[in-house]
């Protein structure tokens, strides 16, 4: 017979306290079903005076509360600690389908107590591991270790069994005791409570007589003040000099608060006057800007629509090729017309929103010059047209907006001359 069916029959014929085992149940013991010892024990094979032990030791309420409301177990939602301790007990000796969610949670449980003790490989090892748990107090992972081992023995049951059944008494004693302290506690706080609370009324009233001294202190200083101010009012010389001198320093204290606020103002006005330098400056850049884009757009118009008896002449861009990176995606094809319109040709890029900004160069080398808007391009995109219009030797012309005034401003500074087109 294995070292389980000597433990299981062992176990079985244990004089089990009332406690733990279930009322009027006897689970039959089949050892011709037992696995080869060098395999855990499951909880389903052990006897079941072992189940209080195991559950109350080795899951805490809260788990077994989570494992019974999962299995969906009547009663687990509401019941207090003490049901769901016997609700537990009870699923453990019911259908093995419950046996096996709390065999799966006690190993997740206690994971690291079943790694350590598989390494022992005989009854010593297994005995020796019990006895350093318990002095660390790791008792529950240790517990279920053992109980499960393959290499745990009848006489090794008892005892971590009959240990841990004491130590539920010595806790129970302990509880007793820390009961009987408290209540010690609980007195001794009551007389210190009544100890403070008797110096608490003695500080009050030591502090009531303290004010009330201070306050006669306060009013006889004020009674020899009343008299030494009476005394010197009486000179008439004192008495104007003290006005004098209180003029003074009211008059004085009037010019400082003036001057400051005259600093303060004068500093504002100074930072308002800095401020609108700069509007006018920009104002004016925007002015000048704004006159040569309408001169170039009066101008095409001119040119557009001539006088009686004279020919008109648009702006001949011939076959000049311009590059326009940036821009608004709605405004592209009506900067393309214009361009085509003033026989040119149109090359475009976004300026990197969607076309690889690895093809500026590309497209600057196929261009005659390169034009973008400063308000509608990246600073990358710009910088990158910038190095390949250099490196090329190939002009660049930045536009103040992405508007067709702009762009045909550009287009008539950048025109070939009637040389260069011929």
């Amino acid at each position: 017979m294995s070292n389980r069916a000597t433990i299981l029959s062992t176990v079985l014929a244990m004089p089990a306290p009332a406690s733990l085992l279930l009322p009027g149940r006897e689970l039959p013991l089949d050892t011709n079903t037992l696995e080869p010892s060098k395999q855990r024990t499951r909880i389903w094979d052990l006897h079941h005076s072992l189940y209080c032990s195991i559950i109350g030791t080795c899951l805490t309420t809260a788990e077994l509360r989570a494992i019974l409301l999962r299995l969906g177990v009547q009663g687990a939602q509401t019941a207090d600690d003490h049901a769901i301790h016997q609700l537990g007990v009870t699923l453990v000796s019911g259908p093995r389908a419950g046996a096996k969610h709390l065999q799966k949670a006690l190993d997740r449980r206690h994971k690291l107590a079943l790694n350590q003790c598989a390494k022992a490989k005989d009854v010593a090892a297994v005995a020796a591991f019990w006895d350093e748990a318990m002095k660390r107090g790791d008792i529950p992972g240790a517990y279920w270790a053992v109980l499960t081992h393959p290499a745990t023995t009848n006489e090794l049951v008892k005892k971590v069994f009959g240990e841990v059944h004491m130590l539920s008494h010595l806790v129970g004693a302990a509880n007793r005791a820390d009961i009987r302290r408290l209540r010690q506690l609980e007195d001794d706080n009551a007389t210190l409570a009544a100890t403070l609370a008797r110096q608490q009324r003695q500080l009050r009233d030591g502090f009531t007589a303290r004010d009330e001294t201070i306050r006669r202190l306060t009013d006889a200083l004020a009674r020899r003040a009343g008299e030494t101010v009476g005394a010197i009012a009486q000179d008439a010389d004192t008495r104007a000099l003290t006005d004098a001198l209180a003029e003074r320093d009211k008059r004085l204290s009037e010019e400082v608060a003036r001057r400051s606020a005259l600093t303060r103002r004068l500093d504002k006005l100074v930072a308002d006057l800095a401020e609108a330098n700069r509007g006018r400056q920009s104002a004016e850049r925007e002015r000048a800007a704004l006159v040569v884009e309408l001169a170039a757009a009066e101008g095409q118009i001119e040119r557009l629509m001539p006088a009686e008896g004279e020919e008109g002449e648009s702006l001949d861009l011939h076959q000049l090729c311009v590059l326009y990176v940036g821009g608004r995606s709605h405004q592209i094809p009506q900067l393309k017309g214009l361009v085509e319109r003033t026989n040119g040709r149109f090359l475009h890029h976004d300026g990197g929103l969607e076309h690889n900004a690895a093809l500026i160069p590309g497209l600057v080398s196929r261009a005659d010059i390169a034009l973008f808007p400063v308000d509608c391009i990246s600073h990358d995109a710009a910088a990158a047209v910038k190095r390949s219009c250099r490196l090329m030797g190939k002009r660049y012309l930045p536009l103040r907006t992405a508007s067709l005034a702009c762009l045909l401003a550009g287009l008539v500074q950048a025109r070939p001359s009637p040389a260069n087109a011929s």
